[in-house]
């Protein structure tokens, strides 16, 4: 049985493929039409399968399963006769549109100008992120789905995806996210946003190197405050010193805000924050609850406990709401100390409730 495992673990015929899908000119719900879109993708699994579609969160990319040399950000998850099993399935992350990994963004040619679009690229919501991964999925000839899965940034995707195309899934799981971003969520995006604005370096958008904001190493900081639990970072860090002048917790903050800078792209957060501010599923469609009447997905839902920015009794609120409209809806909540970050981590508590749910 082990010799089977690892002839599928190395079949190159399961293994990720990348590229761009064009989409071509698309308008945005601003009414704004951006030109030549494009998003950049990862397949993984049986090609021609059931189609999975991976949603990623804030700073992630299409890089979900990744190969043995770099794995991916769910890779120990996805992969050949893992959770989701890429040897059933074909898996498909997409970068977000407004990203920066290949996708249309701020780091992408304006066609117009011939030079980056930086902050001169139009403003982007989650239903626009959708719309272009929907289009991108049908240029692959894919007009159904076996299910959506996804985390924050990722959920929100999941949820818009079902209530905008009600049958294009037939099963969505939504992680650690709730209808709409609370004030609570919009307020620590609003500090990072300040803190890239207001770094001289960020030059109003138009810098030449966006690795360099420190800006963007600060929001960072203030982020991955918010997405663990305060017990763990007791437990983890203990008060102890790194040296003299500094705790070993600052040194983690200041070296996870360096990491994000040195890949990721100042603007392109600036964006996403705003995205992830503008979510709301009931916008235009009278409330939040009238507009999950709209979903006939079947739905599983995963709530972490110490998730601040989305707690799990609101995340739970969906799946009473989507049962007293007689729809078909799961919610599970995983006991956690990571908090927000639980659906990065912990496979072990909640991945068998979602291989069983696909």
């Amino acid at each position: 049985m082990k010799a089977e495992g690892l002839s599928i673990r190395f079949d190159l015929a399961l293994s990720p493929e990348y590229g761009k899908i064009y989409i071509g000119d698309i308008r945005l719900e601003s009414g704004v039409v951006l030109p030549d879109a494009e998003l950049a993708f990862e397949k993984a699994g049986k090609k021609g399968g059931p189609a999975i579609l991976v949603c990623h969160a804030l700073t992630g990319n299409q890089y979900t399963v990744g190969t043995e040399e770099q794995p991916g950000w769910w890779h120990g998850l996805i992969g050949p006769g893992m959770y989701v099993d890429t040897s059933q399935y074909e898996v498909i992350t997409f970068n977000v549109l407004g990203g920066c990994s290949g996708s249309t963004g701020p780091t992408s040619l304006n066609p117009l100008t011939k030079k980056p679009y930086q902050y001169d690229f139009p403003k982007i919501t989650i239903r626009d992120i959708v719309d272009s991964q929907v289009l991108a999925l049908r240029k692959l000839g894919i007009d159904k789905i076996k299910a959506a899965i996804g985390g924050s940034l990722g959920g929100m995707q999941v949820l818009e995806l079902a209530t905008a195309y009600p049958n294009f899934a037939e099963l969505i799981i939504p992680m650690a996210v709730t209808p709409y971003l609370s004030d609570y969520g919009i307020a620590f995006n609003s500090i990072g946003r300040n803190a890239i604005k207001r770094d001289p370096a960020w030059n109003g958008g138009s810098y030449s190197d966006g690795h360099k904001i420190s800006g963007l190493e600060i929001a960072r900081m203030v982020g991955m405050v918010t997405y663990r639990t305060g017990a763990l970072f007791n437990q983890r860090f203990n008060r102890e010193l790194k040296n003299a002048d500094t705790f070993q917790v600052e040194s983690y903050l200041k070296y996870q805000g360096q990491k994000l800078s040195a890949r990721f792209d100042a603007n392109s957060y600036l964006y996403l924050l705003e995205a992830m501010d503008s979510h709301d599923i009931g916008r235009g469609r009278q409330g939040w609850k009238k507009a999950i009447g709209q979903i006939t997905a079947k739905t599983l839902l995963l709530g972490f406990t110490g998730d601040l920015l989305y707690p799990p009794e609101k995340v739970k609120e969906i799946a009473e709401a989507l049962e007293e409209a007689g729809k078909e809806a799961d919610y599970v909540e995983v006991s956690t100390e990571f908090g927000h970050d639980g659906f990065l981590a912990e496979f072990s508590k909640w991945a068998g409730i979602l291989q069983a749910a696909l």
